[in-house]
């Protein structure tokens, strides 16, 4: 099953080190992910993707968008254009615990003053994951940054309230991926189009 879990991400990068000519989507664990996707106005393409374990279970897939590609977690934080994360659900999740795990993901990858300051906005994002009770498989959300507006999360193709408006917010969000104590380092790779390079111990 090791190797299965190894080749299935493999493959989820495999677009990025062959590519496909005039593909408009690839496929990831049965998600079907567009190449490039506009937000604000703006041109996106998909800079890499791949799927979160934990343990052997699958437990969503994570697209991420980027005006131009970027190959480092700095360069991704550096791009000053809209981005998007994309995730779609492999499985059934209690949404309250899921918002639990993104808000420690981010405060496991930054410091404690700056997290504090961002704790409004965690908490409001925790809110609206609880609210929804369970997420089931196959169901998508996104946040999108959109330079001066801040970070819109949309969920099952609904725009959950305001956007949150501090920069730092997205950037910390961002963090749970790709960040110094990622959710998982596989998806990390992948992320930053490097899933074929990547080997779990």
């Amino acid at each position: 099953m090791f190797q299965t879990r190894l080749r299935a991400l493999a493959a989820a990068g495999a677009f990025f080190a062959c590519g496909s000519a005039g593909a408009t989507t690839i496929d990831v664990a049965g998600v079907p992910l567009e190449e490039r996707v506009t937000v604000a106005g703006s041109p996106l393409v998909l800079n890499g993707a791949g799927v979160r374990y934990k343990a052997v279970f699958q437990v969503y897939t994570a697209g991420l968008y980027l005006t131009a590609k970027a190959d480092t977690t700095e360069g991704v934080l550096g791009n000053n254009g809209p981005k998007r994360i994309t995730i779609t659900m492999l499985r059934d999740i209690d949404a309250a615990e899921l918002g639990k795990l993104f808000s420690r993901g981010m405060e496991d990858n930054m410091d404690r003053a700056a997290f504090s300051k961002l704790i409004p906005g965690v908490l409001r994002m925790s809110q609206i994951f609880a609210a929804y009770k369970k997420l089931n498989k196959g169901d998508t959300f996104t946040v999108d940054w959109v330079p001066g507006t801040g970070s819109v999360l949309t969920v099952r193709g609904q725009v959950e309230g305001e956007p949150f408006k501090e920069p730092a917010f997205f950037d910390a969000l961002m963090r749970i991926w790709l960040g110094p104590k990622p959710a998982d380092w596989q998806l990390k790779d992948a992320l930053l189009g490097k899933a074929r390079n990547g080997n779990r111990p």
